[in-house]
């Protein structure tokens, strides 16, 4: 059990309590971002509904190959929803570099590193299962690209043979393509309520086989509403449910809630475990394998971040010296602010910028107000989906009026 899971005591905790019948059927996984939290939530989800009872198929074993691990490994299985906001492309173009490395290459590390990509890509596709997403205005948009990253994906069904190497990255290309497609027109920042409702109605569903277990990532940026909403599941759960919450930030999670789940600390892992899940997990070569986990993602950015800050600095000034830059020429500098990750990068750039210097009374109160225009700012963008160029247009205009203020 827990294989896959890297240098976290919980998995231990987590074993115990799940061979001796003692997981309750609400539980928190608490830690610090690319921990493993995701990765621990689905092998729970593998685990409970895992039919294996022989030496050949032992119950929650990796290698088990029972009908319900199966789809686990590749994420289709339908007793297990996923919801909640996450950045997923980063990890989908490691994915896919380290797929399409080991084809070329006719690795050993083949069959395990087509998981990584299918897997990589499920965790997006899966927030926009049909459950949650019925009757949503939104439906009829993204359902032409969820169609045709499942028929891509087929492609790369583990039982059949692989494509040849041209057509393999043509394949890629175009779940990447539809990927980005989807994450950048329809992921939320904050979970909607309508999902939590809807996703209310299919626990009470009586599951054919196995439990069903509903997953949801970055628990802590649940608006109130979508919190109390929860609290109503939580409070009278189905008996064959298991609720997996995830968060980087213990604190910001309702009291309420935290009261009804039992938390599994996750910790930061150090420098060197970083190094060697990035070696075991995307088959990093050269420099490439020194890095710690979150430096190796960022090198699939269109822009590097360092390169980002400087647009930030550069824009700072020049809108607090009277200039009010074109915001066409930001968004290009900025690769159009996608994946989303550039434009928190670029806002907290600006929060810095605003920082800087000694922090007097006065310059406290105005780092506030900019700091509430960044966050006006993201949200306007991840929340509301209004293009990056309006919000940057109109965060140069609140800059501007707060220089004039000054």
């Amino acid at each position: 059990m827990f294989d896959n899971l890297l240098y976290q005591n919980a998995s231990s905790l987590l074993k115990d309590d799940i061979l001796s019948n003692r997981l309750p059927g609400a539980i928190l996984l608490s830690g610090p971002q690319a921990s493993g939290k995701l990765t621990c939530a689905l092998e729970i989800a593998r685990i409970l509904s895992c039919s294996g009872d022989n030496q050949y198929n032992q119950r929650g074993h990796w290698l088990c190959e029972c009908p319900s691990c199966k789809k686990n490994k590749e994420l289709s299985n339908t007793n297990v929803l996923l919801a909640g906001p996450r950045d997923c492309s980063l990890e989908i173009l490691a994915a896919k570099k380290a797929f399409l490395q080991a084809s070329f290459d006719n690795s050993r590390y083949l069959t395990a590193v087509r998981y990584l990509f299918i897997r990589s890509v499920r965790k997006l596709t899966m927030r926009f299962s049909q459950v949650l997403w019925e009757g949503d205005d939104k439906l009829s948009k993204l359902s032409p690209i969820m169609v045709a990253i499942d028929e891509d994906m087929e492609k790369l069904n583990p039982e059949k043979p692989l494509p040849d190497s041209d057509k393999l990255e043509k394949i890629c290309d175009s779940i990447v393509k539809n990927c980005d497609k989807l994450e950048s027109g329809f992921m939320y920042d904050s979970l909607p309520i309508n999902q939590i409702r809807r996703a209310s109605v299919w626990a009470h569903m009586k599951s054919v086989s196995g439990k069903k277990v509903f997953i949801i990532e970055n628990a802590e940026r649940m608006l109130e509403s979508v919190r109390n909403a929860l609290l109503k599941i939580l409070e009278e759960p189905p008996e064959d449910m298991v609720f997996i919450l995830t968060t980087s930030n213990r604190g910001a999670v309702m009291p309420t809630i935290l009261s009804r789940v039992r938390t599994y600390n996750f910790t930061e892992r150090s420098a060197v475990q970083q190094k060697e899940v990035v070696q075991r997990v995307f088959h990093a070569r050269g420099d490439e394998e020194n890095l710690l986990i979150n430096d190796y993602l960022q090198l699939f950015l269109p822009v590097k971040p360092v390169e980002i800050k400087k647009a930030a600095s550069a824009y700072f000034s020049h809108v607090m010296s009277g200039q009010i830059p074109l915001s066409d020429s930001v968004i290009k500098e900025c690769s159009g602010f996608e994946p989303r990750f550039l434009l928190k990068i670029f806002l907290v750039g600006i929060m810095e910028e605003a920082k800087g210097g000694e922090l007097t009374p006065q310059r406290a109160e105005i780092c506030a107000k900019i700091t509430g225009f960044c966050r006006e700012c993201y949200n306007s963008v991840t929340v509301y989906n209004i293009s990056p160029a309006a919000v940057i247009e109109k965060l140069s205009r609140d800059l501007a009026g707060l220089r004039r203020a000054m």
